[in-house]
């Protein structure tokens, strides 16, 4: 008669939890099989054993205001919670000024401090350079109005024209922001969101993100990175377990 095949026992693990013979962790409510679904009351309990620091929080709270380059913000907060930030607060002057000078118009002057703190960032970066040609084109056309159409074509000839000629996106690009000089009204053009308080904002985000490269730091905060790994888990306990639970789905609300 052949031997009966073996199979070894679940062994327990630290904190009662058992480790079957494939390696497989089954929780302490089960002994056999991994639970179907998890309600909010039994999921919020297994949340509340996981403690994390104070200082753990903060530190992911300073990490988001450095990498924002929230200078005042994070020196307030600095005072607040005792934390010391992982770089000094003064190398984040310079990106704030670059900020406050998008917000201000003054395209000129951004690339001038840009090149004051690396002249390499503009010279390997041909679209950043492109997005900050067109910035300006766009806020002559908000200051001059399309009445000085001569002004804003001459600097479309002179710096557009031969960067787009060197790429087809860019090319697109640019008839997009030439296309403000055809409207008597471009802030409520086809075209006007150029014109917005966002358009600033996808600016300074990528002076942003090449100065930080530039200084061999992160471009994301670690929140962000936090939040990834959060989607990633939830859909790996959904999909590859199959196990139901309070899946965080809105992060703006937090549900």
């Amino acid at each position: 008669q052949a031997p009966r095949p073996f199979h070894p026992p679940p062994t327990v693990m630290s904190g009662g939890r058992r480790n079957t013979s494939d390696g497989k962790l089954l929780p302490k409510s089960s002994p056999d099989t991994l639970p179907q679904s998890i309600g909010s009351k039994e999921w919020e309990k297994i949340l509340n054993r996981r403690k994390i620091s104070r200082k753990a929080i903060d530190a992911i709270v300073m990490n988001f205001f450095v990498v924002a380059g929230l200078k005042d913000v994070a020196k307030a907060f600095r005072k607040d919670s005792g934390l010391k930030p992982e770089v000094p607060l003064e190398s984040m002057q310079d990106r704030m000024e670059i900020r406050e000078e998008v917000f201000k118009g003054d395209i000129k002057r951004v690339i001038e401090k840009l090149n004051a703190l690396n002249p390499e960032i503009l010279k390997n970066q041909p679209d950043l350079d492109f997005m900050l040609q067109q910035q300006y084109f766009i806020e002559l056309v908000r200051e001059k109005g399309p009445d000085k159409i001569e002004e804003c074509l001459d600097f479309a000839r002179r710096e557009l024209a031969p960067r787009a000629a060197e790429n087809e996106q860019s090319l697109g690009e640019m008839e997009r922001v030439m296309a403000l000089l055809a409207f008597p009204d471009p802030a409520n053009s086809a075209v006007g969101d150029l014109l917005s308080y966002d358009r600033r904002e996808k600016v300074i985000s990528a002076l942003n993100t090449a100065i930080l490269n530039s200084q061999s730091q992160s471009k994301d905060p670690k929140i962000l990175k936090i939040l990834r790994q959060l989607v990633f888990a939830q859909k790996q306990l959904q999909d590859k377990i199959g196990c139901q639970f309070p899946m965080l789905k809105d992060f703006k609300k937090s549900y």
